[in-house]
């Protein structure tokens, strides 16, 4: 399959990543996380966000997010997200079966949550006929490869508290979203009022295995046992302790989502210098989505693979990764110009 443009999760293992978890793979040591590869990463995730995180490595995004909700939430409670949340779109329904919740769906606005769209749902409390909102959910960076600000996290962190409810923060791409924000992950999670954060790093260079954080241990009483339960306890945890190790050592974390960001920036600025292409989103991570005449992007997805985001419209999404290149950017605009002489 030739490099295109359809996912991050496309890229390969980062080699410093992929080299980490071969060191780590020397003779025995205790499984289930009581390693000294998963006990130090614990510790940096810890360094980082506060000595009061839980921090619970899991295979993956949908599992970090039904273990994130499923810790904080009961069978009639509701979760409100955005229509476009991978949540609500892209798990299959798992949110839903193994939290027994109701999602509840808001129009977005360029991909975000606001407290405007929550508002009308903040209804029916204590009352027994209506499933209870409990958490919000956004997505940091959005779906639609947009990044919320801290003024925009903060106001729906203190809209939620404000009912007893949390936040949710599905972070699948938080390195890209730092990078972007120009911060410490700290400064736009847990400094900005987030109860919850999916804490991902597949997209960004690593093999697998994300890490669910919870800012007051307090909510994580019975969190390993969920975890166990949901299928998500890895026996074999060292190989992903040893792989955030290695991502935040010398922050290659920074470095990877840094390239990633510049060369959706670099495709941007190529394709808005063609008049039939029109860019729907601000890039602000590493997510270009545009409209496309509808005659070229068979044969584009031929030599560069790429999703169809809304047929109607014939949008598209192309995704960077912290392996593209230069080269590929100039060569699949190159393309583009030479269909549409066609």
């Amino acid at each position: 399959m030739n490099k295109g443009f359809a996912s991050d999760n496309n890229s390969g293992v980062h080699p410093q990543i992929l080299k980490a978890m071969e060191n780590a793979n020397t003779g025995h040591v205790v499984g289930y996380g009581d390693d000294p590869y998963t006990q130090k990463a614990i510790s940096v995730f810890k360094n980082k966000f506060g000595q009061n995180t839980g921090v619970f490595f899991v295979f993956n995004g949908t599992g970090a997010n039904v273990l994130g909700l499923a810790t904080v939430t009961h069978s009639f409670n509701s979760v409100i997200c955005a229509e476009t949340a991978h949540i609500q779109e892209d798990e299959c329904g798992a949110p839903e079966k193994f939290t027994g919740c109701k999602l509840i769906p808001v129009e977005p606005v360029n991909g975000k949550v606001t407290p405007e769209a929550v508002l009308p749902h903040l209804k029916g409390f204590d009352f027994e006929h209506h499933s209870q909102a409990k958490v919000i959910s956004i997505s940091q960076v959005t779906e639609m490869g947009t990044v919320y600000t801290p003024d925009e996290i903060k106001a729906l962190a203190e809209l939620a508290h404000k009912h007893q409810m949390y936040l949710h923060m599905d972070g699948a791409r938080i390195a890209n979203a730092a990078v972007a924000l120009n911060m410490d992950f700290n400064e736009f999670t847990v400094d900005c009022g987030v109860d919850i954060l999916s804490f991902g790093g597949t997209k960004n260079g690593m093999m697998m295995g994300e890490a669910v954080l919870f800012f007051n241990t307090e909510l994580t009483k019975q969190t390993k046992y969920l975890r166990k339960q949901s299928m998500q306890l890895f026996s074999k945890m060292r190989f992903v302790g040893a792989q955030f190790l290695a991502y935040f050592e010398n922050d290659l974390w920074k470095k990877n989502a840094l390239h990633a960001n510049k060369m959706a920036k670099l495709l941007e600025a190529e394709v808005a210098k063609i008049p039939a292409i029109k860019i729907t989103q601000p890039v602000s991570a590493n997510g270009v989505f545009a409209m496309v005449p509808k005659e070229i992007i068979e044969p584009l997805q031929q030599q560069f693979f790429f999703y169809v985001w809304d047929e109607i419209k014939s949008e598209v999404r192309w995704m960077t990764s912290f392996d593209t290149t230069e080269e590929e950017i100039y060569s699949f605009v190159a393309l583009i110009k030479e269909l549409l002489k066609k």
